[in-house]
């Protein structure tokens, strides 16, 4: 290895050694990312010598059964995932731009905010920007926090529970998980209630592969215990539904049940564990510029943060004036 400082190098990595080395990273393999990229396995070697010679320190770890990821190779992988990112936004703006086609805003949101307001705050946002098109996507937070910091989507909303490093963040909102019942249930009186009291108790959860139930899973499994799940369904007005015919209980946002407790005779009690107390955060990556469309959606969705979400309200109001001659229904506001 050279021992020149790096002010005295010249990287002279092209778009191509970038290409070729995250594709080596995540096949774990020099010989399957080289045929990724369309490299004979030869050439494909000598580029990734020539880079951790300019470099100045191995990129990755040579072994019988592949190649891992160095420390100085992670740090390579986060700026090349970031730049390939950045050209292929380049690409596709552009050629929509010539074909007179719209932008796409690729944005990640976990399961919160994907089913509460976000659908909402979104039709308006389309509504006012006919040029513009919303690529939404549901995954964990903690999958969102790696795909932005690594240039791999614009904009995240993820739950505060997990930890967003360096990137930009913005609270949208509060996100406290609860207990949902039937009005009957012997847990719907409580005030709190705590997760693992709960877990001997038949389950309505989210479909497989939900950025929910994984969060939730995730936080039986120290328990040594896991949700028995009689039912997986695909939407939380579903869950809702099944949960107010006494088929079983949930755990849910309050907000997203809020949301139903004008159709479903329900009860929520809030989760009393520290990682249930949630807000949604806005991410975004904290020194590459936004786009111009995505930087519009960012202010759009601060700004309806700020304003509160006026469609509960006008559900709220309108319960009320149904309620206002008929007795209190059981359920406990959450």
């Amino acid at each position: 290895m050279e021992t020149t400082g790096p002010a005295a190098r010249t990287l002279g990595f092209d778009l191509l050694d970038l290409e070729l080395f995250a594709q080596v990273v995540e096949a774990g393999s020099i010989t399957h990312g080289s045929r990724e990229v369309h490299l004979a396995l030869p050439s494909a070697s000598a580029r990734i010598r020539q880079m951790e010679r300019a470099i100045g320190t191995p990129l990755l770890t040579r072994g019988r059964r592949g190649v891992t990821v160095t420390p100085a190779g992670l740090l390579l992988l986060r700026h090349a995932h970031s730049v390939l990112h950045q050209i292929d936004r380049m690409r596709g703006d552009l050629t929509e731009y010539a074909a007179g086609l719209v932008a796409t805003i690729r944005l990640l949101a976990n399961t919160a905010a994907a089913t509460t307001t976000l659908p909402e705050e979104l039709v308006t946002f389309l509504v006012a920007h006919p040029a513009i098109d919303v690529d939404l996507e549901e995954r964990p937070s903690h999958l969102i926090v790696q795909a932005v910091a690594e240039g791999r989507a614009e904009i995240g909303i993820v739950a505060s529970s997990v930890s967003v490093g360096q990137l930009r963040h913005v609270a949208l909102r509060d996100d406290r998980l609860a207990l949902v019942t039937p009005p009957k249930h012997r847990f719907a009186r409580r005030r709190r209630i705590r997760f693992e009291e709960c877990l001997d108790q038949p389950f309505i959860g989210l479909s497989e592969g939900s950025a929910l139930q994984e969060h939730l899973e995730g936080h039986a499994q120290p328990l040594g215990q896991r949700p028995h799940y009689r039912l997986r369904l695909p939407s939380v007005e579903t869950v809702c539904q099944t949960v107010a015919a006494g088929v079983g209980v949930g755990v849910l946002p309050i907000a997203a049940v809020r949301r139903w407790q004008h159709v479903h005779h329900l009860a929520t009690v809030p989760l009393s564990d520290d990682w249930a107390a949630r807000q949604l955060l806005l991410v975004t990556h904290p020194t590459v510029a936004l786009s111009a469309p995505a930087a519009a959606l960012r202010a759009h969705l601060a700004s309806a943060a700020l304003a509160g979400d006026p469609a509960e309200e006008t559900r709220q109001r309108s319960d009320a004036g149904r309620r206002s001659g008929t007795p209190k229904r059981a359920w406990r506001p959450a």
